[in-house]
């Protein structure tokens, strides 16, 4: 028998079955009810046939053919009535529970199912009444008549697994007729009869015998037995040698043996003196003599904003110069005019846009840190007024720029 996988689909399952059984029939329900037409009820016979198809391990649907009689009678008094009677309803399944009889086998051994549904009953009453009348639904030529009425029915059920194609099923199903004249009588007063089925039978699943029968999958035992799969576990040890590696890269990517920043990967000057100022390649940065590192001179507000072509996001080495800006502007509470220029690259119309939107950036910035945006306006110039020539890369590099105007 071929091995079915979790989610590998219906179709690698025998899902489709037929039934017979035999068994009993009654007027009284274990439930407690009875009709009320005669007072005991006799036990008589039914048989039937199921077609099943299964949708899932716990669900199916179920059309059951069932035939027999139910008889009763008034004991030691007169009158006693027998019904034939046919029946055909369509019924849905459900597997509540089930018993395995070897743990965790691919297969389980019994299960206990409840079904419900409707369909339509053809019967045929016929006895004597209390008085002596006899019960006669039957032509007015003497040929034999059969009612028909709306038939519910319930029931529950365990079924046992034999082998993989066999199976003994043990139900018990009550049956209410949308009618008071099951029994041959009418009382007069609102009332519908009802019978109940005892019965065993043998079903049978067709299919390919190389397939697993659905209604016996144990999708628990079928997950254990693929998590224990010998193909899978040497792919999970794999992936874990695979991770392990990732991990052991990744730390010797982090790993920074003089502490300058820079990885030893990237390092081409391993071993840098404590707090030295290094490049992107981890060697030191020799400052000449006359040059002043900008974060030991004092910024000077309403200096030029400076921008990267055709960008209008802030430098972050604007900041001082805008953070003094900031402080002047909220101690004077005076307005200004944020003035957006552009280098002469691309179209004047975006440069246009370009310069309002630098503009609009050093604004934001100092809303942002507590100037009152009343106090500040903004007008774009695109590439006029340059202060630098465009035809030249520091010229240009001059023109991208924002000013303060009182």
């Amino acid at each position: 028998m071929s091995t079915a996988k979790v989610f590998g689909g219906a179709k690698q399952y025998r899902t489709f079955s037929i039934g017979v059984n035999g068994g009993v029939t009654g007027d009284a329900l274990l439930t407690g009810s009875r009709n009320n037409g005669f007072s005991r009820a006799v036990i008589s016979y039914g048989y039937g046939i199921t077609v099943k198809q299964q949708w899932a391990q716990s669900w199916s649907t179920q059309l059951d053919l069932t035939g027999g009689q139910v008889q009763g009678n008034n004991g030691s008094n007169p009158g006693a009535f027998k019904t034939n009677f046919f029946q055909e309803t369509l019924n849905g399944s459900y597997n509540f529970a089930s018993i395995d009889m070897d743990y965790l086998h691919r297969q389980r051994t019994v299960n206990f199912y409840l079904k419900g549904g409707a369909g339509l009953a053809q019967y045929r009453p016929t006895g004597t009444l209390a008085n002596g009348t006899a019960i006669n639904f039957d032509n007015a030529d003497g040929s034999k008549h059969y009612i028909s009425n709306l038939v519910l029915d319930a029931g529950a059920g365990v079924n046992f697994r034999l082998n993989n194609v066999v199976a003994l099923n043990l139900g018990y199903t009550e049956n209410f007729i949308d009618a008071d004249n099951f029994d041959g009588t009418n009382a007069g007063y609102p009332q519908k009869n009802h019978y109940a089925y005892g019965y065993a039978g043998l079903e049978f699943t067709l299919g390919a015998k190389s397939k697993p029968a659905l209604a016996w999958a144990n999708p628990v035992a079928m997950m254990y037995d693929e998590l224990y799969d010998a193909a899978l576990r040497q792919e999970v040890e794999a992936l874990k040698g695979r991770v392990t590696n990732v991990e052991t890269a990744v730390a010797d990517l982090k790993k920074d043996s003089d502490g300058d920043g820079v990885s030893d990967q990237f390092d081409k000057c391993p071993n840098t003196p404590a707090g030295s100022v290094v490049d992107g390649s981890g060697c030191v940065i020799v400052f000449p003599k006359d040059t002043v590192r900008m974060d030991s001179v004092k910024a000077s507000p309403y200096s030029n904003i400076q921008f990267e072509f055709d960008s209008s996001v802030l430098r972050t080495s604007s900041y001082p110069a805008l953070d003094a800006s900031s402080a002047d502007l909220r101690a004077s509470g005076k307005t200004i005019t944020l003035a957006g220029y552009a280098s002469s690259e691309g179209t004047a119309a975006h440069n246009m846009r370009l310069s309002k939107d630098r503009a609009e950036s050093v604004k934001t910035y100092l809303v942002n840190s507590g100037v009152e945006a009343k106090h500040l306006k903004i007008k774009g110039y695109g590439e006029t007024h340059p202060i630098a020539d465009n035809s030249t890369e520091e010229g240009r590099v001059a023109n991208r720029r924002v000013e303060f105007h009182q």
